[in-house]
């Protein structure tokens, strides 16, 4: 057995006081740390002359509840390993202890008081979703992390973590690192449309936490907010949990309908809209549509929140620029990330907030987690200004383009007339209705039970829709593992 390192104790102390001796004391907490699972099996245990030492005691007792300990099978030792706890703890010993009648509570009976959560709890989703298994088939917002450029980004990382300048180890500014603020205002411009400068930009630890800023931010408890009907969970997620009236408002061909949004939650304060890509469908918001909703924002006082998502990636034709950037009444809060272009454990997001908002949104990142990690964000800001990212959207939005292509073909091929692929040639996921009658979410749990990852469409929903379907991500997916899912989720079906 391959040497084990030493392992950190729970806190113990000894009683000096008691007549228990020491070596019994010794014994019960070992005893009841390994049968309650603080000690796990096969985890390695100090020496009899280190837990002496720092018990600063003789190792007398130490070698006597050990003795014990390895005598009754809780321990064992191997060479060159030391001792450990066992791996197969006597039956007896892993039973839990069984409470006394009445002990349960100081007032007797067996009565224990309610373990009562908040109901913000309830609004976060605590249903399983079993479709949302990572690394397999199909897992929507999953990048192709096989062709990342690791070497590059590792080399970026070396570069400022071998001599790190002060500034990466210390707090860093709430609104983010001053270098990285203005590559993204440069890319953003350049790319996206958006009108900022670097005073505008606000760090984020994803794309979530720049949605839940803005509605802690923007509204107050029972505020009501338009949401595109279907739409992104999350922002549903956030919204709520701040206390937001939620207004579905339905999407057709053209995107969110303004006049119906306006017939159902005249007096909104805010909207979120994913006007460039829509999720889940994949409709544009058409550029009337795009009018509408900026002049009865301007109107009305209200908030627009964009969701940019994953906008860089259009297949047939450029991207589409960004609503922020026709907002002449500065009411958009532009929301993007790189969890889906770079990797989703990079967490870095960003928000473009209107210069008279800036300080509102800094103090409320302030009291969330302060800042985002100074290291990534210096490594990111090369990575930006050297042409990789550049390079690595170039080579991703080719990549994507193929495995749409692939999994749209696998379906027309597995599931001819059971599937009706929606969606515009853009983004990392399709989205496929099912026949009337079937259940998309019963689809998505044999799909899940099998090894993929087939969102259920009606999730999106605050309402159950007339029709399920699916939600397909094909980014994370190669050719040949598309074509083998599709199969097995024919066989689903």
């Amino acid at each position: 057995m391959k040497r084990l390192p030493a392992s950190f104790l729970p806190p113990f102390a000894l009683d000096h006081k008691t007549k228990t001796p020491m070596y019994r004391q010794l014994y019960d907490w070992f005893r009841h740390a390994i049968t309650s699972n603080q000690l796990r099996p096969g985890q390695r245990v100090p020496s009899t002359r280190n837990l002496a030492t720092e018990l600063k005691i003789s190792r007398i007792p130490v070698l006597g509840a050990y003795e014990q300990l390895l005598a009754e099978g809780y321990l064992e030792t191997f060479v060159g390993a030391g001792t450990c706890v066992a791996r197969s703890i006597p039956d007896e010993a892993a039973r839990p202890a069984i409470s006394k009648a009445g002990s349960t509570s100081p007032h007797g009976a067996g009565r224990k008081a309610p373990r009562r959560v908040s109901r913000r709890v309830g609004l976060m989703g605590l249903q399983e979703q079993l479709w949302l298994n990572d690394l397999v088939a199909f897992r929507v917002s999953l990048p192709a992390l096989d062709r990342f450029p690791s070497a590059v980004w590792s080399k970026l990382v070396t570069r400022h973590s071998r001599k790190p300048a002060r500034e990466v180890l210390a707090y860093g500014d709430a609104m983010g690192y001053a270098p990285f603020r203005e590559a993204i205002a440069e890319y953003l411009g350049a790319v996206r449309a958006v009108r900022c400068d670097p005073s505008q930009i606000l760090v984020t630890t994803g794309s979530q936490q720049g949605l839940q800023l803005s509605a802690h931010v923007l509204l107050d408890a029972k505020d009501s907010a338009w949401m595109e009907e279907p739409g992104y969970l999350g922002a549903r997620q956030a919204f709520m949990i701040a206390g937001t009236r939620i207004v579905p408002v339905p999407v057709d061909q053209e995107g969110l309908n303004v006049e119906e949004g306006i017939r159902r939650g005249r007096s909104a304060r805010a909207v979120y809209i994913t006007p460039s890509h829509q999720y889940p469908l994949g409709v544009i918001m058409s550029a009337t549509r795009r009018m509408q909703l900026l002049s009865w924002a301007e109107r009305r006082g209200a908030w627009i929140i964009e969701d940019d998502y994953d906008s860089e990636y259009r297949f047939g034709s450029r991207p589409i620029a960004s609503l922020q950037g026709l907002d002449a009444d500065a009411r958009v809060i532009y929301v993007g990330t790189f969890s889906k272009v770079m990797f989703p454990a990079l967490r870095l997001g960003y928000l473009v907030v209107p210069k008279d908002l800036a300080r509102a949104f800094t103090a409320a990142r302030e009291a969330t987690d302060i800042f985002s990690s100074t290291l990534y964000q210096a490594a990111m800001t090369d990575f930006i200004r050297e042409g990789h990212f550049a390079r690595h959207i170039r080579r991703m939005r080719m990549l994507y383009a193929e495995r749409r292509t692939v999994l749209v073909e696998a379906i027309r091929k597995e599931m001819a007339g059971q599937l009706e692929v929606l969606g515009e040639e853009a983004g990392m996921h399709l989205v496929a209705l099912l026949p009337p009658g079937v259940s998309d979410v019963a689809v998505s749990v044999k799909a899940a039970k099998r090894g993929i990852s087939a969102v259920p469409l009606s999730s999106c929903y605050a309402k159950a829709p007339k029709r399920g379907g699916l939600i397909l991500g094909y980014g994370g997916t190669a050719p040949a593992q598309i074509r083998e899912a599709a199969r097995t989720l024919a066989a689903c079906l």
